[in-house]
């Protein structure tokens, strides 16, 4: 099952990031390695050491990250990953996947990950920018491709507006990528 199993966590700029903590956590509880890729703008509403202490691994929070071998972190967590999780995934990250747009380490792993891998993206965002046809658009050319969605979830949003937006339960999102990697 988890056995070996390699998810790459993207966590974007979302008051729902730290929910993603919560995600990291179960994950990893459950056997799977987990890495964390944190936007610039996930880094405004939580920080790489809980991450960093419950994946039991390093976080990758810019795109010129490396480690101690010369490939970039953003190639390596690419070749290696069995799934990239994008949670929460704002509408901003998922115009960057639909456009191939690769300006951070997020995209970049996103571009350059390896064609085995499963792509499970759950969104959390203001529900008229999710209904925004710009988003539907980019969201139907990410499903063209292969790539999963899960929520979002309707109900009470950060923003003080009610409806769809809000991210998936984070129980919901593990039983889903598990699934994929089953």
């Amino acid at each position: 099952m988890s056995q070996g199993k390699r998810i790459v966590l993207g966590v974007s700029g979302s008051i729902a990031a730290h929910k993603a903590i919560d995600l990291a956590s179960l994950l990893t509880r459950e056997g799977f390695h987990v890495r964390v890729v944190m936007t610039v703008e996930a880094l405004r509403f939580v920080t790489p050491v809980a991450f960093k202490t419950l994946s039991r691994g390093p976080v990758v929070t810019g795109l010129h990250d490396e480690e101690e071998h010369w490939k970039p972190s953003h190639i390596t967590l690419a070749d290696e990953a069995d799934l990239l999780l994008v949670a929460p995934a704002t509408a901003n990250t998922i115009a960057k996947m639909a456009l191939g747009l690769a300006d951070d380490a997020l995209s970049c792993v996103a571009l350059a990950l390896n064609p085995g891998a499963r792509v499970l993206i759950a969104p959390a965002m203001n529900g008229k920018m999710w209904l925004h046809p710009a988003t539907q658009s980019n969201v139907q050319t990410l499903r063209a491709r292969g790539v999963e969605l899960i929520g979002p979830e309707e109900g009470l949003l950060s923003c003080g507006y009610e409806g769809l937006g809000r991210l998936w339960e984070v129980g919901g999102i593990a039983a889903r990528a598990r699934e994929l990697l089953s």
